[in-house]
């Protein structure tokens, strides 16, 4: 019986420890599972703000934003279309135009605002249309009749998908009528 009862607790030791070892595996599976999940979210897509400052390319239309205070709504949930210029478009405005506008939050958020579409809107869908209503209120024409233009802006890159709606880059800046 002696011998009986050590073997039974030997048995519930072992059937412990392999519960124990089969707990920490499973742990360590979840640990794993939780970092993947953490990598995945970082290398989601980056909202419009984020991948436009990324790109390096929009220094000045950050600068714009952040002095307009529409980064947090660009940053929201959207979906938004911008027609984006790069820095070489505000690049082409007479000397002295940004300065004074990065001083006159009204015109500055006009403007802005006129270079964004609410909802997204894909190049697909963008050679179909004419106009497009702007968040600012007015439209801009669009012709693809030979590459995209919006008003008077080349479309040189299209569809930068972001977490929040999409980024077409143009070649000039947009100004409002």
């Amino acid at each position: 019986m002696l011998v009986s009862r050590k073997l039974s607790i030997a048995c519930g030791l072992a059937v412990v420890a392999v519960f124990t070892l089969h707990s920490a595996a499973q742990a360590g599976k979840c640990a794993k599972t939780r970092a993947t999940t953490v990598a995945a979210r970082k290398t989601a897509k980056m909202d419009i703000v984020d991948t436009a400052v990324s790109a390096g390319s929009f220094k000045t239309l950050a600068a714009a934003l952040q002095a307009a205070g529409l980064v947090d709504t660009l940053k929201g949930d959207g979906p938004y279309t911008v027609f984006a210029p790069t820095d070489a478009a505000f690049a082409k405005l007479p000397e002295g135009t940004v300065e004074a506008l990065l001083k006159d939050k009204d015109k500055l958020t006009a403007i802005l605002t006129y270079h964004v579409v609410a909802g997204d809107v894909k190049a697909a869908d963008v050679v179909k249309l004419d106009k497009a209503k702007t968040v600012q209120g007015g439209n801009v024409t669009i012709d693809a009749t030979d590459g995209v233009k919006i008003n008077d802006a080349k479309v040189v890159q299209a569809d930068i998908d972001c977490s929040n709606g999409v980024i077409h880059v143009i070649d000039t800046v947009l100004l409002p009528q």
